[in-house]
C-alpha cells in the first residue's frame, strides 16, 4: 500500500466492524447495508472475490467481540440478512462462497466459549440462503447453483473444510429446509434437494461424512414419514371438509326451491347430481352456511397447531429408493457405503409399499422384553424346585442346624441372598424404635453412627 493513499472502502468497514466499542460496529455493519445497495446497483464495478473475503472478515470479528446471547442472536440475524441487500444471484452467491471460505480458514481460532455463536450464524445464513431461493419461486436452476455451491465449498474433498462444520452444516440443512419450504416444496423438488447429498453419500471416503447424511438425511426422512403422511392427510381432510361445505350449501339451496314431492325420488337422481359437483367447480355457497362452517375450521387449525410443530416435508420415497440403488449399485461405490445406503433402501420401500414399521416397533420391543422376562423368571423356579427337596433333606439329616446345611448345598450366590435375608429378618422394622445402647444382632450387620445417633435424637 503506497502512503498517503486513503485506504479502500471495504477495508475501512472491516475495521470499523472489528472495533472495541459496540456503537462503533453498529454503526459500520448500517454503512455496510447501505454501501452494498450502492455498488449493487452499479451496471459496472461489482465486488471481486478479494473484497468479499475483507467484508467477511470484519463481519467474523464483529460477531466475535459480540457479548450476551440475546445479541448474539440478533447481530447474527442482522448479518445473514445482508445477503438480500445485493440485487443479483451472482452477487449473492460470492456473497454466501466468501461466508464459507471465511469460517472453514477461521475455524481452528474459534476457542470454546465463541463456538456456539458461530454455530448460529452458520444455521441463519443457511436459512437466508434458502430464503434467496424462495423468493425465486423455487426456480430449478436456482436450486441447482446453491446446491452446487454448498457441496462444493463445504462437503467437496478440496474444501478442507473441517469436521465441525461438516457436521454442524449436514444436521441442519434438512431443519432448516423444513422451515423455509415445507408448505411449498412438493416431492421431486425435495428430491432435488437431497440428490447432491445422495451422489457424494455414494462415493465418499470420508466416514464422517457418510455417518451424518445417512442419518440426519436420510433416515431421517424415514423418521418424519408417519408425520408426512399425517400431514398429507390433514391436507386432504381439509380439502374434503370445504368441498362438503359447498356440497351442503347447493344441497339446502335445492331444499328450499323444489317441493316436498320431488324430495321423494330415488337415490340415483342424487349421486349423478354429487357426480356432477366434482366435475364442475363449486358454486358459492350461502353466507349462512359458510358461518356454520368457519368456526369447525377454526377449531380444528387451532387443534392441529397445537398437537403439530408444523409441516413436514413430502418426498416419494420409491423415487428416494431407485436413485439410491442406482448409485449404490455402481462398481465404483465402495462396499462401506454400499451397505449403509442399502439398509436405507430397504426401509424406504417399506414405506414405499404403505406400512410403517416404527409404528410398531416399540409395540414388539416391548412383547420381546416381557417375553425375556418370562423365561428368566421360569428358569430361576426350575432352579429354586430342584434345590427345595435339597434343603429339605438336609434340613432332616441336621435337625437344629438348618441353616448351616441349606448353605452347603447351595450355590454361592445363593448363599449371599440367604446370608442377606438372615440379616434383613435380625434388623428391626423401620418403624419401631431402637431403645438406647440397643445394637442389632447378627454376624457383620453393624449401623454407621450416623443413622445410630438418629433414633436417640428423635427420642429425646
Amino acid at each position: 500500500m503506497v502512503p498517503g493513499l486513503p485506504l479502500p472502502p471495504e477495508v475501512q468497514l472491516a475495521q470499523r466492524l472489528a472495533g472495541n466499542e459496540q456503537v462503533t460496529r453498529d454503526r459500520a455493519l448500517r454503512k455496510l447495508r447501505k454501501y452494498i445497495m450502492t455498488r449493487s446497483q452499479r451496471a459496472t464495478g461489482a465486488f471481486n472475490p478479494e473484497e468479499m473475503l475483507k467484508i467477511w472478515k470484519g463481519l467474523f470479528y464483529c460477531l466475535w467481540m459480540q457479548d450476551k446471547p440475546l445479541l448474539q442472536e440478533e447481530l447474527g440475524r442482522t448479518i445473514s440478512q445482508l445477503i438480500h441487500a445485493f440485487q443479483t444471484t451472482e452477487a449473492q452467491h460470492l456473497f454466501l462462497r466468501a461466508f464459507w471460505q471465511t469460517m472453514i480458514r477461521e475455524w481452528v481460532g474459534i476457542d470454546l466459549l465463541r463456538l456456539d455463536k458461530f454455530y448460529l450464524l452458520m444455521r441463519l445464513v443457511l436459512h437466508e440462503s434458502l430464503m434467496t431461493v424462495k423468493t425465486r419461486g423455487w426456480e430449478e436452476r436456482q436450486i441447482e447453483q446453491l446446491l452446487e455451491l454448498l457441496t462444493t465449498e463445504v462437503l467437496h474433498p478440496d474444501s478442507q473444510a473441517p469436521n465441525g462444520v461438516k457436521s454442524h452444516f449436514l444436521e441442519i440443512f434438512l431443519e432448516e429446509l423444513t422451515k423455509v419450504g415445507a408448505a411449498e416444496l412438493t416431492a421431486d423438488q425435495n428430491l432435488q434437494f437431497i440428490d447432491p447429498f445422495c451422489q457424494i453419500a455414494a462415493h465418499t471416503k470420508d466416514s464422517l461424512v457418510l455417518h451424518k447424511i445417512t442419518r440426519c438425511i436420510l433416515e431421517t426422512i424415514v423418521e418424519q414419514a408417519p408425520l408426512a403422511i399425517e400431514d398429507l392427510m390433514d391436507e386432504l381432510d381439509t380439502q374434503s371438509g370445504e368441498g362438503e361445505a359447498s356440497d351442503g350449501g347447493e344441497e339446502s339451496d335445492g331444499g328450499e326451491e323444489s317441493d316436498g314431492g320431488e324430495e321423494s325420488d330415488g337415490g340415483e337422481e342424487s349421486s349423478e347430481d354429487d357426480q356432477d359437483l366434482q366435475d364442475t367447480p363449486p358454486k358459492r355457497p350461502h353466507a349462512g352456511s359458510v358461518h356454520r362452517a368457519e368456526p369447525e375450521a377454526d377449531k380444528e387449525q387451532v387443534w392441529d397447531d397445537e398437537e403439530n410443530t408444523g409441516p413436514v416435508l413430502q418426498f416419494d420415497y420409491e423415487a428416494i429408493a431407485n436413485r439410491l440403488f442406482t448409485l449404490a449399485s455402481r462398481q465404483s461405490t465402495p462396499s462401506q457405503n454400499r451397505k449403509r445406503l442399502y439398509r436405507v433402501i430397504q426401509k424406504l420401500r417399506v414405506l414405499a409399499g404403505g406400512t410403517f414399521p416404527d409404528d410398531d416397533v416399540p409395540e414388539k420391543a416391548y412383547k420381546k422384553l416381557l417375553e425375556g422376562r418370562r423365561e428368566r423368571k421360569k428358569k430361576r423356579k426350575n432352579r429354586l424346585s430342584t434345590l427345595q427337596p435339597q434343603n429339605e433333606q438336609a434340613a432332616c439329616s441336621a435337625g437344629g442346624s438348618e441353616a448351616e446345611a441349606s448353605s452347603s448345598d447351595l450355590s454361592p450366590g445363593m448363599k449371599r441372598s440367604r446370608k442377606e435375608d438372615e440379616n434383613t429378618g435380625q434388623r428391626e422394622p423401620p418403624v419401631k424404635k431402637k431403645k438406647p445402647g440397643a445394637r442389632a444382632k447378627g454376624a457383620g450387620v453393624q449401623q454407621p453412627a450416623r443413622k445410630r445417633k438418629q433414633p436417640l435424637q428423635s427420642e429425646k
